[in-house]
């Protein structure tokens, strides 16, 4: 299921515009929407790890979204959509001051529509942390949130990636990850060693050499230490329904169950955990030829609940 959506699912194309922000810092991110009638819902989308609009189940979750008629945008990532980021940084796994602009810039420009979110792998990890880091604020902001196989703890997770069917997974992101960290430090030579960035193998050495001192970590422990949701799952106070599969390969099975333990003791928080689905798969249906997908149903579900309780 995990190489299904990459390799063989037919794209969803929705009517998006993409618009350039300018961010805080001077740098910018783009921003691709689908436009929807005024005060309508909207759906803000997180991509994961070197994801895009461009990305399977972004794409699924825009034309769900349309079915609802919700308006949707997705928040590309910097460097993720097809240019150079200006700043000296890039994105990561717990960033969220780029999210918090977006929230902040969609509910200035929509203040009558509910605004909800979703975020996919490491998108959902950037969105558990900035839930957490906001508490009761974020209620303020955002009906309601998913989270869709999301590595809640980066350490063991990285690992696991690493070597898991020998490392394929890791080999894969590594291809872009590396060549855009060498197109950065060509921007800001004092950033990295580009040897070292090139000699790197796994994602976790590629952190090591590059991801956690461009953001200011010791090492690539301390950036995970310090990003990982799971720390900040206790802190959630926005219903949110937290998605995942046991045959995920992006983390050991196991930390599936502290993550339902904890999520015991906040009662905003909504796990439903399968047994089936891999890496944001989650794919049925009855005919093979007729795919059906399960996760960005069930995520547009959960919100338009969520959002018809709190408006009754």
């Amino acid at each position: 299921m995990t190489l299904w959506g990459k390799f063989l699912r037919r794209p969803s194309p929705s009517p998006t515009t993409t618009e350039r922000w300018t961010t805080p810092d001077g740098d910018f991110l783009d921003i691709v929407s689908l436009a929807a009638f005024r005060d309508a819902p909207r759906l803000l989308i997180l991509h994961g790890l070197e994801g895009s609009a461009r990305s399977h189940y972004v794409g699924g979750l825009l034309a769900a979204s349309r079915e609802r008629e919700w308006g949707a945008d997705v928040l590309v990532f910097r460097g993720c959509g097809g240019e150079m980021n200006r700043a000296a940084r890039t994105y990561h796994s717990g960033e969220t001051t780029d999210l918090d602009f977006v929230v902040r810039q969609i509910r200035s420009r929509h203040p009558s529509s509910p605004l909800m979110l979703c975020g996919v792998s490491l998108g959902g990890n950037v969105l558990l942390k900035w839930l957490g880091e906001q508490g009761d604020r974020a209620a303020d902001m955002v009906v309601a949130a998913v989270a869709i196989s999301v590595p809640f703890d980066l350490a063991r997770s990285c690992a696991h990636i690493d070597s898991s069917i020998s490392g394929m997974y890791s080999r894969h992101f590594l291809r872009s990850l590396r060549p855009k960290a060498l197109s950065k430090i060509v921007q800001h030579p004092e950033l990295a060693d580009p040897d070292v960035v090139r000699r790197s193998r796994t994602l976790w050495s590629f952190d090591d050499a590059f991801t956690s001192l461009v953001h200011g970590f010791r090492d690539a422990a301390d950036y995970y230490a310090q990003s990982s949701s799971l720390r900040f799952l206790s802190k959630i106070r926005v219903s949110t329904l937290l998605l995942s599969a046991r045959d995920d390969p992006f983390y050991p099975p196991k930390l599936l169950d502290e993550v339902q333990l904890r999520s015991r003791e906040n009662s905003h928080l909504h796990c439903e955990f399968h047994e089936r689905g891999g890496h944001v798969g989650f794919v049925g249906g009855a005919l093979p030829w007729r795919p059906e997908y399960y996760g960005e149903h069930r995520a547009v579900e959960f919100l338009a609940a969520e959002m018809e309780a709190k408006s009754r």
